[in-house]
């Protein structure tokens, strides 16, 4: 067996549907977004958002928006002493039950997309579900049909 044959054996490729930033330069950092996502989750403001849009400077520099990114091999996985973070599909889910509120995910991510629910202890992780991108003035964000070649443990 080859060292490409191995490679190919511990990854997949699946389909599924993925959040996407179709155009940062459009954003004006209104939030609809994490308002949309936190009320989608039964809450209102911005501290249950899964999604969080950041200023770079004002209007001038723009925004950042932060989101998932469906990491091939995710680090907020392998870090989590619990096994909570769970991929279905190509999405991460947090099963709550097995969370220890530890925030070694948190930590563990690269890109700053987990964020942290302070009133329950424990990490909140976008879905791809694409509410947040119906509720975006300027279509920013939008939810395409993606497939990703995903490590298999």
């Amino acid at each position: 067996m080859t060292s490409q044959q191995t490679e190919t054996e511990r990854v997949r490729k699946v389909r599924g549907k993925r959040l996407v930033v179709r155009d940062y330069e459009s954003c004006v950092g209104c939030g609809l977004c994490m308002l949309a996502c936190a009320r989608r989750q039964g809450y209102l403001g911005f501290g249950k958002s899964a999604i969080v849009v950041k200023s770079m400077g004002g209007f001038e520099r723009g925004f950042s928006i932060i989101v998932c990114r469906l990491c091939q091999d995710p680090p907020c996985m392998r870090a989590c002493p619990m096994d909570a973070i769970e991929r279905r599909g190509i999405v991460l889910f947090v099963n709550y039950s097995k969370c220890i509120g530890c925030g070694r995910c948190v930590e563990a991510c690269t890109v700053g997309a987990i964020q942290w629910d302070e009133e329950s202890g424990k990490p909140i992780i976008c879905t791809h579900c694409g509410y947040c991108a119906l509720f975006c003035p300027h279509n920013v964000l939008t939810v395409e049909e993606t497939e990703l070649e995903i490590s298999i443990s």
